[in-house]
């Protein structure tokens, strides 16, 4: 369960912001979260609203989008998804990373990032 200390991060990052520019009030904190991070959206709400208990983002909105995991194919040229193997041994799905049209080797693209994307803050 890494969303704790993500989460912890998100949550001093988004601190460290407000206080650079005099934020009296959080009222609403945007995050991409890619598929591939694994982060569950619900644990880090729940951490959320845990680590902002007493903080000037108590009572703020947290909005967080998924972003699908993307591949590229430098053999075929194919640009998409792909799908993930959910081996219990592991505990977590592993992507394939084998291109789904020519079985070739691919590089992630998209779904690694988990960024704030915006905050709203009152002055």
């Amino acid at each position: 369960m890494h969303e704790g200390s993500i989460t912890t991060q998100i949550v001093e990052s988004v601190l460290g912001e407000a206080k650079e520019r005099k934020g009296k009030k959080v009222v609403q904190v945007d995050l991409v979260i890619g598929s591939l991070t694994f982060l569950n959206p619900d644990q880090v709400r729940f951490w959320y609203k845990m680590l902002v208990k007493d903080t000037i983002m108590e009572g703020s909105k947290l909005v967080i989008k998924k972003q699908d995991g993307t591949v590229h194919c430098d053999k075929c040229g194919y640009n998409g998804g792909f799908q993930c193997l959910n081996d219990s041994a592991f505990h977590i799905p592993i992507p394939t990373l084998e291109c789904p049209r020519c079985n070739g080797t691919v590089r992630i693209v998209n779904g690694k990032e988990c960024i704030i994307k915006s905050l709203k803050l009152l002055v």
